[in-house]
């Protein structure tokens, strides 16, 4: 049974400003650490990506893996951009979450991961793995769309 990691931070940005960095899937590998390679499979022409790929390092987790988006966002930017694994080679989950709220002139972001791998490893590896991953998103999501 896949376990949830969830961690929150606040941004200095707008909901919109945060959400056009998060949207900017192919810039990923400027900035999310674990993230070498992002391709864009499927949009439906409302300029969301609704499929990519992605090449993942994240220690004890490496593959090559699809997501699928669904947007659940207003037009301020606030709301909940949610994802699901579509095919993977090591993992078996791969599903989360980031929910962008207002918080004054500045953006609360959560953000909700489950991971899974299909070879056994200790549940502990995996949550340090969801920890590193969650962290260092939020972190360097912040720096990004504050710069």
């Amino acid at each position: 049974m896949a376990e949830r990691t969830e961690s929150s931070i606040v941004i200095d940005a707008s909901p919109g400003e945060v959400l056009d960095v998060i949207a900017d899937f192919e810039a990923y590998p400027e900035w999310a650490g674990e993230v070498k390679q992002v391709a864009i499979l499927a949009e439906e022409g409302d300029g969301w990506a609704d499929q990519v790929e992605f090449t993942l390092d994240a220690g004890a987790i490496k593959d090559t893996y699809v997501l699928d988006y669904e947007w659940d966002i207003d037009e301020d930017g606030t709301g909940v951009l949610s994802w699901t694994l579509v095919r993977a080679s090591v993992l078996k989950a791969m599903n989360g979450s980031y929910t962008l709220e207002q918080a004054g002139a500045a953006t609360k972001v959560t953000y909700r991961l489950t991971v899974d791998v299909k070879v056994p490893m200790i549940g502990l590896l995996k949550r340090k793995a969801e920890k590193v991953i969650v962290d260092t998103a939020l972190k360097e999501l912040k720096k990004r769309a504050e710069a």
